[in-house]
């Protein structure tokens, strides 16, 4: 891998990031606020000679992207005490680094701490971790999804935590110590970063409850998960805009493409023809703004007729009802292709960003440039080409098939 190469590919967002020998092997599990710039210091500032040793070893960087630094900084914990990096000596040896407690009672406890209490103690820890701010933070989030008891003792009357709902309030038998073990259960998957598997857990207890007719707690349930998928969502969302900052880099534009339309053809032998256009909005398909041309003005063989056709119909509209034009079109096929889209949006008085992209090699063609452009297999920005490209095909040639069926079902 070529290091620096990667670092400029890295997204400027929260994460943890991962370095790996020649072997594949973890050295180092890291968190940042920010992985481009965090990744990058390694390599411009002065070092240790402990961690000039690491940097020496490193061959390749991996990462996993996170909404918050606070997240990034429960996912960072778990994974050193999955794989037990070489270099990450002090978040598995250091005792002055906060823990996450919690005890093992009825109704168990969770707080923060500096040292475990006893050897034989029966609490479960969790950490440590590095930073006690970001720690509190990463709990108050576990703590607005879940809720969970902070008290020493048990009170004699709910406190200010139970009536806001961030604790479910056993002080005064509000919650059934098996679910109150199941909650606790749900936050340990949490901070084992297993967010996948929980979500699965909470959907089997939200569909069981909703058999039982149990409504309001299957409700409480269904929150529990929008939160936890609206956190894994939100990484999604900046794993697609970190693919478009590096499509952007490649092609030089100016503006982020946040909404990307692709055009493409689809006919067999000439018969039924279709054209298509699909729209990305921020990496993801937005279904909302398909849509299916059926060719009417050309006859015969002719792609770039047909390509004609899509464009002027879809872009004429889009002028004559005043609505949002894309920050780039993206046509499946080569330079000439490219050429034809370009024309007919001249005709029409637009400027609007287009590049096209050709399957046999990849290869990418821009305006203004003759050869084209090859981008590295594991580039992002490939990887959001294809993905566009692929859907467009689909879309266009489930069209075509759909016309053939009805064709065959009138005659």
């Amino acid at each position: 891998m070529d290091i620096q190469k990667r670092i400029k590919e890295l997204p400027p967002s929260p994460g943890v990031y991962i370095f790996k020998d020649k072997a594949g092997k973890i050295l180092y599990i890291g968190k940042a606020a920010n992985l481009k710039k965090r990744v990058n210091s390694y390599f411009t500032r002065y070092l240790s000679t402990k961690t000039q040793s690491m940097v020496s070893q490193i061959a390749s960087i991996d990462y996993v992207l996170t909404p918050t630094e606070a997240a990034a900084l429960i996912k960072e914990a778990a994974m050193v005490k999955e794989y037990l990096p070489r270099y990450n000596v002090a978040l598995r040896d250091d005792k002055s680094f906060p823990l996450i407690r919690i005890t093992d009672e009825d109704y168990p406890q969770i707080s923060i701490c500096r040292k475990k209490k006893t050897l034989n103690e029966k609490a479960r820890y969790f950490g440590p971790y590095p930073n006690a701010g970001l720690l509190r933070q990463a709990l108050k989030i576990i703590r607005q999804v879940f809720g969970f008891r902070t008290c020493k003792t048990l009170p004699k009357k709910i406190c200010l935590y139970g009536r806001l709902n961030l604790c479910p309030a056993p002080c005064i038998g509000k919650i059934k110590k098996e679910d109150y073990k199941e909650i606790i259960d749900n936050i340990v998957l949490f901070l084992e970063g297993k967010q996948d598997a929980l979500i699965q857990r909470l959907l089997a207890t939200m569909k069981k409850l909703s058999q039982e007719k149990r409504y309001e707690e299957a409700a409480r349930i269904r929150d529990q998960i929008r939160a936890l998928s609206a956190l894994k969502k939100e990484s999604i969302e900046q794993d697609f805009i970190s693919e478009l900052e590096d499509f952007r880099q490649k092609i030089g534009l100016l503006k982020l493409p946040e909404r990307i339309e692709a055009l493409d053809i689809s006919n067999i032998l000439g018969k039924e023809a279709t054209g298509s256009v699909i729209s990305f909005f921020k990496g993801l398909p937005d279904k909302s703004n398909y849509r299916r041309f059926r060719i009417k003005e050309v006859k015969k063989i002719n792609d770039y007729a047909m390509l004609r056709e899509v464009v002027r119909r879809r872009y004429s509209r889009l002028k004559k009802e005043n609505k949002q034009f894309p920050d780039l079109i993206l046509i499946d096929g080569g330079r000439a292709h490219l050429l034809v889209a370009k024309k007919e949006l001249s005709k029409l008085g637009l400027d609007i960003p287009l590049v096209s992209v050709a399957k046999e090699k990849e290869n990418i063609y821009l305006l203004g440039r003759k050869e084209p452009l090859r981008l590295d297999f594991n580039s992002q920005a490939l990887h959001l080409i294809q993905r566009i490209r692929d859907e467009a095909h689909r879309f266009a040639l489930s069209y075509h098939r759909l016309l053939r069926r009805k064709k065959i079902i009138n005659a």
